[in-house]
Formats: structure tokens, sequence, C-alpha cells
């Protein structure tokens, strides 16, 4: 069954389910581009590795609470601890080193071997401020804005704070960036919400250079469905994050909708 939403789906969101999809759109935009850049263009796909303290809150399934015994004081062994009352321990998390990989995409001329443009899909660590997925990607990002390296980078995530532009910016719920790296300072800026398809955009070359345009909207429910997404997506209950009202509403009436025609077409 394909995603009921035109756009976006809210549900792929959850922290749960993110990493595949954020692998899977990765691999999908590099063998879409691929052969379409070649020869002059290769892309490969990078990755940055981190060690970061694990967040509770980021991980659905792991405890951000101390989970408590038996509080009731036990009796020491006799002869033992000179009739000490000794108190069963408590089970406790202690933060835990955990390695991160996070994976872009990189277009680099052939002829030359300079990298051209560099191709992001957001993850909620870079748009958690104070961690260290954020502070790599501010690095990274930097790093690639002080160039004539172009960038494109695709948030996904309706939660967390997004990377800095200025300008008029809307407020959205998702949206794209395209930076040619010889128009810097100015940038493209794709603003969506939740009711709208992906706009398709272009992808940065060398200057003069024909830009192939990324259907992402095309790719991500290619992805939703090779992946059978529906069996793993609980439309009955709210998306994570949550809805504002008014999306809510229009939501749940859509996914009612696409069920609704769903079980009327395999009645037949």
């Amino acid at each position: 069954m394909p995603t009921p939403f035109p756009g976006m789906d809210p549900y792929l969101e959850h922290p749960e389910l993110w990493p595949s999809v954020h692998f899977g759109l990765i691999s999908a935009i590099w063998m879409d581009l691929a052969p379409r850049l070649s020869p002059r263009y290769v892309v490969s796909v990078e990755e940055r590795t981190y060690i970061a303290a694990i967040n509770p809150e980021s991980f659905v399934g792991r405890a951000d609470v101390v989970v408590a015994g038996d509080r009731r004081p036990v009796p020491a062994p006799a002869g033992g601890n000179g009739g000490v009352m000794v108190r069963e321990p408590l089970a406790v998390y202690v933060p835990a080193p955990d390695v991160v990989t996070e994976r872009y995409l990189e277009v680099r001329s052939v002829q030359h071997g300079h990298v051209v443009t560099v191709i992001e899909v957001l993850s909620p660590s870079n748009k958690r401020p104070g961690s260290e997925g954020y502070r790599e990607y501010q690095a990274k990002r930097e790093a690639v804005l002080s160039t004539r390296t172009s960038l494109v980078e695709i948030d996904l995530l309706r939660g967390g704070q997004r990377p800095p532009i200025h300008g008029d910016v809307p407020d959205s719920d998702y949206r794209i960036l395209v930076v040619r790296g010889w128009e810097r300072p100015k940038a493209l800026l794709y603003p969506f919400n939740l009711q709208d398809p992906i706009p398709a955009i272009p992808i940065p070359l060398e200057r003069g250079d024909q830009e192939p345009l990324l259907d992402l909207n095309t790719l991500l429910h290619r992805l939703y469905d090779q992946a059978v997404y529906n069996l793993r997506v609980d439309y009955r209950q709210p998306p994570v994050p949550p809805l504002d009202e008014d999306d809510a509403t229009w939501a749940a009436e859509l996914v009612r909708e696409k069920m609704e025609t769903r079980e009327t077409t395999e009645g037949k």
C-alpha cells in the first residue's frame, strides 16, 4: 500500500524509523543521480562518524527514567554487617558513548577530481543544539559554505532547530536549501508543508552545466513501497513528533479515506 500522504509522510519521522528512511533516501538519491551525471561526474556516499552520549529521548525504547526495584529494607544475612539493614539496589542508566555514523553524498568532477556539490539529508541530531551531531554538522556546513562547493540541504524533519539562513524565511514544516557555489551568499529555498508534495529541486554542478532535477517526492514514495513501510507504520496512532491541530485533523481524515479505499479495492 502506498503512503496516504501526497508528500512527506510524517510517520516516517518517528525516531525508530528515521535511521532506515535516511539510509534508504541517501541510497535512492545516489542511484538516481549517478547514471544521469555520468561520465562528467561521479556520485559517492561519504560518511562522518563521531562519538556521542546516548540521549534517551532520542531513542524510543531506551528508558530515560530510573527503574526502581523494591525499596523495602532487606535484612542482612545472619552474622554479617553487624545487623545493618541492606536495601535492594536500584537499576539506573549512566551516560554511554554511542558511535553515530551519518551519510551524505558528494558529486565530484571526473576531470578535476574536486567536490562540486555536497548533498545532505538532515537527521534529528543535526538539529539538536548542544549535541555532538549538531556541532559536527554546523562545522561541516560552515566549511562547505566557505568554499566554492555547492550545497543541497534537505530537511524532512519538523522537529529540532533548523540550520541558520538569512532573509525573509517563511515558517514551514519542511524545507530544502540549494546553494550554488558561484552565487553565494544568494541561495534558493524551497519551503513546503505537510499537505504539499515535495518539490523537485535542481542539483548544482559546475557553472554552465545543465542541472538535473531531483524528484524527491517520487524517490521517497518509491522507497516507502520498496521498504514496505506500511507494515511498520501504525496510522491508528498519532505521528512522532505530533502534528498541530489542523494538520492532525487533515491527516486523520486522509488516512481514513485511504484505508476505506483500500478495503473497498481489496473486497472486490
